[in-house]
């Protein structure tokens, strides 16, 4: 990734009507539902900006959990037995058609792992709903793993991220 981005919390722009990922409910989405939910408090949406102030991708960020019983028995194992678990869900994840294969997906949901990690309440893992397999196999490459009574939901541990972050820090 050559170009810089900024990633900050979504305000009513302009800029909003020209995002274009090339999946309708995505750039949708970001037009007309992401300042209600945001003003509803069910999720937050974070746009990575341009030089020139387009949005280049968002995601969004909500507050969720997960039944211990769906973990693999090896990550169950180290964990305190209460029936849920306090997770991040990244919800929705978009890359501008000008601005896809410069490794800003990746980028973004680094962003949400520090946001995560940042937060007052506790969180133990990010978790996504792949909307099918290419969408799967991006989060794979992220270490996401899937959970086995739900395929398209895959979770990776706030541990194994925010060391992934550190990592690219040095």
């Amino acid at each position: 990734m050559t170009q810089r981005f900024r990633i900050e919390a979504l305000v009513p722009t302009p800029a909003r009507a020209d995002f274009s990922c090339g999946v309708a409910p995505l750039d949708r989405y970001l037009r007309e539902q992401a300042t209600q939910d945001i003003k509803r408090r069910v999720a937050n949406c974070f746009v990575a900006l341009a030089d020139d102030g387009a949005i280049a991708g968002y995601y969004t960020l909500a507050a969720t959990s997960l039944p211990l019983t769906d973990l693999p028995a090896e990550d169950a194992r180290r964990l305190p037995r209460y029936p849920l678990l306090p997770a991040a869900l990244i919800g929705r994840l978009a890359i501008d058609r000008r601005f896809q294969g410069r490794r800003l997906g990746g980028a973004l949901v680094m962003d949400a792992a520090a946001r995560a990690g940042r937060s007052d309440p506790a969180v133990y893992a990010l978790l996504v709903e792949a909307k099918d397999e290419a969408a799967a196999g991006f989060y794979e490459h992220l270490q996401f793993r899937r959970f086995a009574s739900r395929p398209m939901t895959l979770f990776l541990p706030l541990a194994t991220a925010l060391q992934a972050l550190d990592r690219a820090k040095d």
